[in-house]
C-alpha cells in the first residue's frame, strides 16, 4: 500500500478511483454502509440525469461528450461532504476532475490488474471501451495511459487482489483513520 499523508479530518468525502473491474461501486456500497455515508456512483448519476445509458451517451456524443457530462456531475459531487464516490474508469483523463477529485476529498486508487479487470469485465456490455475485438488490449493500453494519473491524484494506492470488497472497505477504512468520523 502505497500513501500520501492527508489529515482525514480535514476533508471526510472519500472518492474511489481506478479501472474498470477493480470493484469501486461494491467497495464504495461496502464503505458506505460501514461509515453509514451516503454511496453515489458518479455512472449511474450520469444515466439518472440523462436518462441515458453510458453507451448510448457514447454512441450518440462520443467520448469527449460523456467526459463533459462526466466532469459536471463529478464538480456537483465533490461539493458534498461526507459521501463515498464511486467514479467511473476514465473521469481522471480530465485535469479539472483530478483537481477537484484531489483538492475535495480522500481519494483511493484501487489498483487492479489487467487479468483481474478482465475476468470481472468480460461478459458486461455496458462498458463501451471494450467492445473492441481485443477487450484484453485495450485494457492494457488503458491502464497504461491511466495509472499515472490515477496514481498522481490518490492520497492512498489499495491492491484489489488483497481480499473480498469488504475486507478492502475495512482497509481503507484503518489506513485513512476515520473510524472517529462515523
Amino acid at each position: 500500500m502505497e500513501s500520501n499523508c492527508l489529515n482525514p479530518e480535514a476533508k471526510t468525502s472519500i472518492y474511489l478511483v481506478g479501472p474498470m473491474g477493480a470493484g469501486k461501486t461494491t467497495v464504495g456500497r461496502h464503505l458506505a454502509d460501514l461509515l453509514g455515508r451516503s454511496f453515489i456512483d458518479s455512472d449511474h448519476e450520469i444515466e439518472a440525469r440523462t436518462g441515458a445509458s453510458i453507451p448510448w451517451i457514447f454512441e450518440k456524443e462520443g467520448e469527449s461528450g460523456f467526459r463533459q457530462r462526466e466532469q459536471q456531475v463529478i464538480d456537483y459531487l465533490t461539493r458534498r461532504s461526507g459521501i463515498v464516490l464511486a467514479t467511473g474508469g476514465g473521469a481522471i483523463m480530465r485535469q479539472e476532475n483530478r483537481e477537484f477529485l484531489k483538492q475535495r476529498g480522500i481519494v483511493i486508487y484501487l489498483y487492479t490488474p489487467v487479468e483481474m479487470q478482465l475476468a470481472r469485465t468480460s461478459r458486461d456490455r455496458n462498458r463501451p471501451l471494450l467492445q473492441v475485438a481485443n477487450p484484453e488490449q485495450k485494457l492494457k493500453e488503458l491502464l497504461s495511459l491511466r495509472d499515472p494519473l490515477y496514481r498522481q491524484v490518490a492520497h492512498h494506492v489499495i491492491p484489489t487482489s488483497d481480499g473480498s470488497a469488504r475486507d478492502l472497505a475495512q482497509k481503507i477504512i484503518q489506513l485513512i483513520g476515520l473510524n472517529t468520523l462515523r
